[in-house]
């Protein structure tokens, strides 16, 4: 990336797109704050439970984003997953390069991507949970290839890939507990959505948001929703992180090294039937100081066909959307991040029946 006073135009999004405020601005109005401690204590509390579940769901109908505290996850993996993606971003570019993705292969290094057709502020690792990922060679109806994508690793820093996927492996654990409490806030079995996690597409992210010194005109990620179940994003202490309310106004969440910021994805929208709904945040950057967040999307396997779950729809709340393919709708987003598809991305909207 350049680092001078001025920016590629790549970068530059247009007026109505550009951030409102500064990356570190928060108001009185914050994202629900969940504290899991009661059920780490006591997992046998039924009273406990049911208040948590209340707590969940009331956050993912209202909000779409809530952070946990007490979540399990030790605090010192993040800070070791932290520091060794610092040592891997701090590399030469030619070096991070040897593990660049390509259009075959979307785990890796990538510092170009596009979110809705604008290149982010940002450079990324992406690494699946299971080494290597499963997905469709293409979207289009009637292929139905699968070709596995494997995990490609650097040489240095050389503690990467355990703190990585040590860090995966309790994540997937939290992402797991969480699915059974908003399973059951649906009023559905806790373990109505196992099945279709075995095995999952879910990845870590790696993101590194250099300083940038066109603040007001770039973003580090546009405005986007999340296309899988559920993200667990741990950040480090600058802020920038953005959410949109249900008004349309953009919030600033305040940065806490010991929670992990959770959000509905376009999954659990459809599964649920819109009682859930995905919710569109963005990055703001900043012209001092790097930021780096470390997200792990809870995906399905890519097999799942996605629809609302049967037992959330009746005659008086009849399927909101048609039967799509889970692994063909990846396929198509992680495409449109690669490069300019000279179109808007797939949306779960384009599978509405409404």
């Amino acid at each position: 990336m350049i680092y001078d006073r001025k920016i590629d135009e790549a970068f530059v999004l247009p007026p109505d797109h550009r951030p409102q405020r500064p990356y570190n601005a928060y108001g009185s109005d914050a994202i629900p704050v969940i504290d899991l401690s009661p059920l780490r204590s006591y997992p046998g509390d039924p009273e406990s439970r049911i208040r948590l579940i209340d707590e969940v769901g009331n956050a993912c109908e209202q909000w779409g984003f809530f952070q946990v505290i007490n979540h399990g996850v030790p605090i010192r993996l993040l800070e070791k997953v932290k520091a060794e993606a610092e040592a891997f971003f701090a590399l030469p570019l030619e070096e991070k390069r040897l593990v660049k993705r390509t259009a075959q292969n979307p785990l890796g290094y990538y510092d170009t991507e596009l979110t809705k057709n604008f290149r982010d502020w940002k450079e990324v690792f992406d690494i699946s949970a299971a080494e290597q990922m499963e997905l469709p060679v293409e979207f289009e109806a009637g292929n139905n290839e699968i070709k596995a994508a494997a995990n490609q690793w650097p040489v240095h820093p050389p503690g990467l890939r355990e703190a990585c996927m040590l860090y995966i492996a309790e994540t997937e654990k939290l992402g797991f507990f969480l699915l059974e409490l908003i399973s059951e806030s649906l009023g559905l079995p806790y373990d109505r959505f196992h099945h279709l996690f075995k095995p999952g597409t879910s990845f870590l992210r790696l993101n590194h948001y250099p300083v940038c010194p066109a603040p007001t005109l770039a973003l580090g990620v546009s405005r986007h929703k999340d296309p899988g179940a559920l993200t667990v994003l741990a950040q480090d202490n600058i802020g920038g992180l953005e959410v949109k309310r249900k008004d349309g106004e953009w919030i600033g969440v305040k940065p806490d090294m010991a929670a992990l910021v959770i959000n509905v994805g376009d999954l659990m929208q459809v599964w649920s039937n819109d009682r859930y709904q995905s919710v569109e945040h963005r990055v703001v950057v900043n012209d001092d100081s790097s930021r780096y967040s470390m997200p792990v999307f809870f995906n399905p396997a890519h097999s799942v066909e996605v629809f609302p779950i049967p037992e959330l729809t009746d005659k008086q709340n009849p399927p909101k959307y048609r039967v799509f393919h889970w692994g063909k709708f990846l396929k198509s987003r992680t495409d449109s991040n690669f490069k300019n598809l000279g179109k808007e991305n797939l949306q779960i909207s384009d599978f509405s029946l409404n």
